[in-house]
């Protein structure tokens, strides 16, 4: 298996505006996000990355929520993905939107959310889909020193796998925004809408929606035995008192 560990140095994107159509794929990504709002509830919302803190959460129903970046101006605190300053299980939600394709380490970044979220609390992952136009572009090199095409892109089951691995249960899995991302401006069309309904497996974005479970320790009893194990007859020789004459 190929290491998810990229030896390059990664540039993180800091506005949705250096992807082409980035804008309208940041909406997009607002409205799928917004029935999720809906059922999540808590004191905190962690929103990491800079791409992260530019979406609109004002549905969500968390009542803090807070922007973990490196230089977006919408930036509350900053620190990195994978050293988040949160003590354990202090956190109800995580948004960690097309960021794990641009982590050093995207391994790390999965293990600390899941250090720092409460129990059944949820993580939603959004980033590029390989199996889209946008996925099939990143081999002309021509495209390779721009965003999203900088980044390593990695497949929806791939990233099910850590999620499984480290311990959440995935409950959700969207693919949407069928574009090839070329064209600077983003235009509706109707072979777009056609693909929407019909070809969003191939639609340059998906989103994942997991859960952190935490299985409860039931410890087991000793079972006290009254009746002693001693039985009578061992082997076919009963204990039996000797009645012999000498």
């Amino acid at each position: 298996m190929k290491p998810a560990l990229s030896e390059k140095e990664q540039t993180f994107p800091t506005h949705w505006r250096q992807f082409n159509q980035g804008d309208a794929l940041a909406r997009a990504i607002s409205v799928e996000l917004q029935p999720w709002w809906q059922r999540i509830f808590g004191y905190y919302l962690l929103k990491i990355g800079d791409l992260s803190c530019q979406l609109d959460t004002g549905g969500c129903k968390v009542q803090h929520h807070i922007n973990v970046g490196l230089c977006s101006e919408n930036v509350m605190l900053q620190a990195e993905a994978d050293a988040l300053p949160f003590s354990d299980t202090s956190i109800d939600a995580i948004l960690l939107s097309h960021h794990l394709e641009f982590s050093h380490d995207p391994h790390h970044v999965v293990r600390e959310a899941h250090r720092v979220m409460r129990s059944d609390s949820y993580l939603i992952i959004t980033g590029v889909n390989p199996y889209s136009l946008v996925g099939i572009l990143k081999y002309w090199p021509s495209l390779q020193h721009r965003f999203p095409w900088q980044g390593r892109f990695f497949s929806v089951s791939r990233i099910k796998d850590w999620l499984h691995l480290v311990g959440f249960e995935v409950l959700a899995e969207q693919r949407f925004f069928c574009s090839a991302m070329l064209a600077k401006d983003y235009h509706q069309s109707r072979f777009q809408q056609f693909s929407e309904s019909h070809l969003h497996y191939f639609g340059a974005s998906y989103m994942l929606v997991a859960r952190k479970r935490e299985l409860p320790l039931t410890p087991i009893r000793p079972k006290w035995q009254l009746n002693p194990t001693f039985e009578p007859q061992v082997k076919g020789v009963s204990a039996r008192h000797r009645t012999d004459k000498v």
